[in-house]
């Protein structure tokens, strides 16, 4: 969490243990195309247990060390959100318009992400804590257009799906980055990957709903085969 280090080390693993349940049941699901959007939770566990690495470092004054943490965190924020996101979501969709839109937005969002990690090489981003949050200062130019990129392909693609969760999980991140900003635009970076973490446990019902339904579905099949041979038992 952006708030201090034990709460960022909690959500990382409060969302390992669900990045581990929603792996397993996308797995079960049998199609591969879907383990992307799977991995969300993990790869958001992950940055936030990185996070919690970020405020150690200003407690201990470890300077390399936060330049380290703070340059993968970013480039999980940056650069791998808006390429990932509308990816994940593509591969799950059938055919049609909405496949079309998707893959525009993939390209919009791989655009965006290497122009943000050419911004963070060029212009090494820096975290410092204030205010019981971290701040990243990452200059870079062309604001509106890059915001309005990123939102499109992390926040809106999701709301083109055709799968129910993944469709609540783009509103609620949508949500999410009205009131990011609109509260915390100082540390709007944080504070927005902190509720996104925590909004990717939708992701576990997209699968686990999904899983549910296959086991009924194979419940219902068995139970009529097995009255189809009671009733041939019987004519017989």
């Amino acid at each position: 969490m952006c708030f201090s280090a034990t709460a960022s080390f909690a959500a990382g693993a409060v969302l390992l243990g669900i990045g581990t349940l929603t792996m397993r049941a996308a797995l079960a699901t049998g199609q591969r195309r879907a383990l992307l959007f799977g991995a969300i939770p993990m790869l958001f566990a992950v940055q936030q247990l990185i996070e919690g690495g970020i405020w150690l470092t200003f407690a201990e004054e470890a300077a390399r060390l936060n330049v380290v943490l703070t340059h993968v965190y970013s480039f999980f924020s940056h650069a791998l959100w808006p390429a990932y996101v509308p990816l994940a979501v593509l591969l799950m969709e059938p055919r049609g318009w909405r496949r079309q839109t998707l893959t525009a937005l993939v390209a919009a969002g791989a655009a965006v992400g290497a122009y943000l990690l050419y911004v963070l090489v060029a212009y090494p981003v820096v975290s410092r804590p204030t205010g019981q949050h971290i701040e990243y200062d990452s200059p870079h130019f062309f604001a509106a257009v890059t915001m309005t990129l990123y939102l499109l392909s992390t926040a809106i693609s999701p709301l083109l799906s055709t799968h129910r969760w993944v469709v609540v999980f783009g509103a609620l991140a949508l949500l999410s980055f009205g009131a990011a900003y609109v509260f915390y635009a100082t540390w709007f970076i944080s504070v927005w990957c902190f509720f996104a973490a925590l909004l990717s446990a939708v992701v576990y019902l997209h699968f686990g709903v999904r899983q549910r339904e296959r086991g009924r579905s194979t419940e219902a099949a068995r139970g009529w085969r097995s009255r189809s041979r009671s009733r041939t038992s019987t004519l017989a």
